[in-house]
């Protein structure tokens, strides 16, 4: 699956686009300052990204198509400064948020495509997922348009989909718990693999990193509370305690969320994460 951002980088490369960017947000708006979307002049016309919806994005939809055109055709002088329009979320434009937006348009081509990289890129929460299970397949497709950088990590071989965007890296490690050591510092990590062995040292070579350097600031395990109960008991003979305990979340996914199904799972994940990193800058 590709990113928004990827998206928008094939339809620079396929011809011109019109970036739409909220430059700026005032009170109650749909989106923040630099969501964006664009519109690329094709057949039928393409929308990637998203200002908010609604009647906005419509109107926004309208001018950048009315300006893409006018670009194509040599009417507009891209060589000046971008236009900004003010927006203001009231009764002409059938919505009642009250905030204010500005939006920026920008005609683009192929050779903008770069800048466009560099500007737009998030910033990624990094990710450590281990398992290429039915519930790390669905994670993985949960998380992929959101700011995450996962290393999808399993000991088996040609487990991992193919199609994945360039914020997915997959890795074989057998034995897979040696990935734990290189893991990048602030890493938050999902351990989900095909066999409890596996979980089991995966779990306590993320509890020995703990210890020595307290950098991975979230590890979730699959699994039961009979599970984890099963597992602090043998952790407990491999000389770890509460304290080191305390740093494991098991169950993973937010309370209220019932279903076993993959999908189901992968939500609830989902969004514990997004709950605990909040904005990245």
């Amino acid at each position: 699956m590709l990113t928004p951002l990827e998206q928008l980088l094939v339809a620079l490369d396929a011809g011109p686009v019109c970036l739409v960017t909220v430059q700026e947000a005032k009170g109650s708006t749909p989106r923040e300052e630099g969501a964006w979307m664009a519109i690329a002049l094709a057949a039928p016309e393409v929308l990637i990204g998203s200002i908010g919806g609604g009647h906005l994005e419509w109107q926004a939809m309208r001018e950048a198509h009315e300006r893409l055109k006018a670009c194509a055709a040599g009417a507009v002088d891209t060589t000046v400064a971008e236009p900004v329009v003010r927006k203001a979320l009231g009764p002409s434009l059938g919505q009642c948020c009250g905030g204010v937006v500005s939006l920026r348009f920008e005609c683009l081509g192929p050779r903008d495509a770069a800048g466009v990289r560099a500007r737009l890129a998030p910033p990624l929460h990094k990710l450590a997922l281990f398992g290429g299970g039915h519930v790390g397949r669905a994670l993985v497709r949960v998380l992929e348009p959101l700011p995450f950088a996962i290393r999808w990590i399993d000991s088996r071989d040609e487990i991992f989909p193919a199609g994945l965007s360039s914020k997915v890296e997959c890795e074989h490690s057998d034995p897979v718990q040696g990935a734990v050591a290189d893991l990048a510092p602030g890493s938050m990590v999902l351990i989900m693999s095909f066999s409890h062995a596996e979980d089991q040292d995966i779990v306590a070579e993320c509890l020995k990193r703990q210890r020595r350097h307290a950098d991975l600031p979230f590890i979730g395990l699959i699994g039961s509370k009979t599970k984890w109960a099963t597992f602090r008991h043998r952790l407990e003979a491999r000389g770890f305690g509460e304290d080191d305990f305390a740093r494991i979340t098991c169950p993973i996914g937010v309370p209220g969320i019932v279903g076993k199904d993959p999908e189901v799972i992968a939500v609830a994940v989902a969004a514990q994460l997004l709950m605990r990193v909040g904005p990245l800058t």
